[in-house]
């Protein structure tokens, strides 16, 4: 294998979100900084948003963020690297002649550009990207391919999965599981928002959601379709973001009486602030005070056995129709 010889190995370079290096407020404010600077993610013009960004967010929110990441720290560190470090390590036990790696958007650990030059040096080719989102959307994974791009390493991008049946499948049981535990009245599929006018301007986004929870819908074989519906969440800022906002909808669920609410959070496939801050602890105790009774979550993939199955084989058919095609 390339990562300790000579011979040219097959690349897979897995990536996510980042995090900040520790959860004190400095290393949060710069990961803040970072991410919202990002004109993927706030499309406001840099002479308008950078003054509100420093002069107003920056100050007030990296104190406050920071309170959050400190609830969610581990031994291992921030959630999110810990269990995309897990899931990179599964990869490797499936793919022993593969020299697998894993990069983050933001946050100064695991940089994407430096990872795949290394992984390039070493001579894995062909390199195989997998962005860890499902759906495809310009806040997200259009960030991860611009750094790959300005990387110059030749490589396969494998730009979204939602509607790989295997992924849906596995979304599905793992719904099923949850929802077995508990008597619930509705199952929600709340995914990350983003602004209405990113929609407006052609991102596929909301349509690549209501897909894969039409498709993990088909799939359900314990919760009654009729039960299951879809929401946002995550709202920043005061513009116009995909509705329903989840939040409301639990407040609205609660006062129509169904007080046994389970969620699920398809476009996150690690735990992060949004899953274990905003849903397990803001969401919970919203529902709560509203007259909810027993609001429960899916833990995400986490680098479960089937969902690292699912990427190694998805890595692999990759390659193959690559192959394939130069032979056409």
């Amino acid at each position: 294998m390339t990562c300790g010889g000579s011979r040219t190995a097959k690349g897979l370079l897995i990536v996510n979100l980042g995090s900040p290096v520790s959860p004190e407020t400095k290393d949060v404010r710069r990961y803040l900084r970072e991410f919202l600077s990002d004109q993927n993610v706030i499309t406001m013009p840099k002479a308008l948003w950078q003054p509100i960004l420093r002069g107003f967010i920056l100050p007030f929110r990296s104190w406050r963020s920071a309170t959050f990441y400190k609830h969610e720290w581990t031994q291992a560190g921030s959630p999110l690297i810990a269990y995309t470090q897990v899931t990179r390590d599964r990869l490797r036990e499936r793919l022993p002649d593969w020299d697998v790696q894993m990069a983050m958007n933001y946050g100064g650990e695991y940089p994407i550009g430096e990872t795949l030059q290394t992984m390039a040096a070493r001579g894995d080719a062909p390199i195989v990207v997998i962005p860890l989102f499902p759906e495809y959307t310009q806040s997200t994974t259009k960030t991860i391919l611009d750094k790959v791009a300005a990387s110059g390493v030749k490589t396969v991008v494998i730009d979204r999965f939602y509607d790989h049946s295997d992924y849906q499948k596995i979304l599905a049981q793992q719904i099923d599981d949850a929802y077995e535990a508990g008597a619930y009245d509705t199952v929600i599929l709340s995914y990350h928002g983003i602004p209405t006018a990113m929609v407006r301007h052609g991102d596929p986004y909301q349509q690549e959601c209501e897909t894969t929870t039409a498709g993990v819908k088909q799939y359900l074989k314990k919760v009654p379709q009729t039960k299951v519906e879809m929401c946002y969440q995550s709202k920043f800022g005061p513009v116009p973001w995909l509705k329903p906002y989840l939040r409301n909808r639990l407040m609205e669920l609660a006062a129509l009486g169904k007080r046994n609410v389970l969620v699920a959070t398809p476009s996150f496939v690690a735990d992060c602030l949004e899953t274990l801050e905003e849903n397990n602890v803001q969401n919970y105790q919203t529902f709560r005070a509203n007259g909810g009774k027993n609001f429960a979550t899916v833990r995400p993939m986490n680098g479960c056995e089937p969902f690292c199955d699912f990427l190694a084989k998805l890595a692999e058919d990759k390659i193959a129709a690559e192959a394939n095609h130069g032979k056409a």
